[in-house]
């Protein structure tokens, strides 16, 4: 990708007195992995193509807290909450969408009682409503008929009942949607929740991951699509793990904004 994507700043936004129409979280992952760095490009490729007037914190985001809280550090989550409430509501934010569920499900569910309130969206349900509102196409393209599973992150579905956006986003691809024996109400974690990302796992006979990416593996996918940069890294350990890196792992942000990428 090598046209330049401008991305503004609240303080830009603030500075001319304006407000744009929805706050993009970018979380630590999208903001400092490598791999999720692509899913957040491919996400704001995608705002720019709908015309979305969107902002980011830029430097004054902080970490939402999640694996703070998930590890038993509640004083440390609430620290770090606190500051990014004061900053969002200092600039009058409204509307926040995140590509992160873990992100998305600590703003929207636990930042109220800390004097957060906001309209969250996870990026999947925020395409999906560009799309409803014509304001974006998306095209079979490149993944037409390719068969795709997709990996329910626990803290979209199972935590707030979110099953069918990025569903309903894959199959506009025209692509085959395999489902996993363990999908939707039943999902299985990548292994990466609970702050268990930074961390070795415990010992035992077999990582979740590795478990997740043979339930992936048994729907005979091409791809293996995700919305969560969480389980897109967990998960494609688990490919390498199988030695079978030939199956792609890619954010649902990726597979629109590269579908007529031929």
């Amino acid at each position: 990708m090598s046209e330049t994507l401008k991305v503004p700043t609240m303080a830009e936004y603030m500075s001319q007195g304006k407000q744009p129409e929805v706050l993009f979280w970018v979380g630590c992952a999208g903001s400092f992995d490598d791999r999720a760095k692509k899913i957040t490009k491919a996400f704001v490729k995608l705002l720019h193509k709908a015309n979305v007037e969107f902002a980011v914190l830029g430097t004054e985001e902080s970490c939402t807290g999640d694996p703070a809280k998930r590890a038993g550090n509640e004083f440390l989550f609430q620290m770090q909450a606190v500051t990014n409430i004061e900053v969002l509501n200092a600039y009058e934010v409204k509307k926040i969408v995140t590509a992160c569920p873990h992100c998305f499900n600590t703003i929207k569910n636990e930042y109220p009682e800390l004097g957060g309130n906001y309209e969250v969206m996870h990026h999947t349900q925020f395409l999906k409503t560009l799309l409803n509102e014509g304001r974006l196409t998306v095209e079979g393209g490149k993944f037409k008929g390719k068969r795709i599973t997709f990996h329910d992150p626990c803290y979209l579905g199972r935590a707030n009942n979110i099953y069918e956006a990025p569903r309903q986003l894959i199959e506009k691809l025209e692509a085959e949607l395999v489902e996993m024996k363990n999908c939707k109400r039943n999902g299985l974690c990548c292994g990466a929740g609970g702050a268990q990302m930074f961390k070795e796992p415990e010992s035992g006979e077999k990582d979740v991951n590795v478990e997740r990416t043979e339930q992936a593996l048994e729907t005979k996918p091409e791809i293996v699509a995700a919305g969560c940069p969480f389980c897109n890294t967990m998960l494609t350990d688990g490919m390498k793990a199988k030695e079978r890196e030939e199956v792609q792992v890619m954010d649902v942000a990726e597979l629109i904004a590269n579908a007529d990428d031929l």
